[in-house]
């Protein structure tokens, strides 16, 4: 989820909410935040480098290529490829303007890495 200001947002969702932070860290030039407001997933992630207002919804996939490949064959637009600690990504641009995404895991070792981590 975009943050204009993550820490504040953590606080609100971890002091008020009620939810467990996971991790909290500042690197290249922005913040992100994992909280968890259940035992089961999903978990939110606040970002302060995304535009915009709207979640972008993020799926695991077993293969990036092949399904990048078998969402362009059913009309989607594969959009901007993007990195995360967990490995690569693609934006998908929906005709109906919602904002997905899809990600390979392959680093699985970045969950435990991240876990705990607090730089703010």
């Amino acid at each position: 989820m975009p943050s204009g200001d993550v820490a504040a947002d953590v606080r609100h969702f971890t002091e008020v909410l009620g939810g467990q932070l996971v991790f909290a860290i500042e690197a290249f030039g922005t913040r992100v935040a994992m909280v968890k407001l259940t035992e089961a997933a999903p978990a939110v992630l606040l970002a302060g480098h995304l535009e915009g207002e709207r979640p972008i919804l993020v799926f695991r996939v077993a293969h990036l290529e092949r399904a990048v490949a078998a969402v362009e064959a059913h009309g989607f637009e594969a959009g901007e490829r993007f990195g995360i600690p967990h490995g690569p990504g693609c934006m998908l641009d929906a005709p109906g303007g919602q904002r997905l995404a899809i990600y390979e895991l392959t680093r699985p070792a970045a969950a435990e890495r991240l876990a705990g981590r607090r730089d703010f």
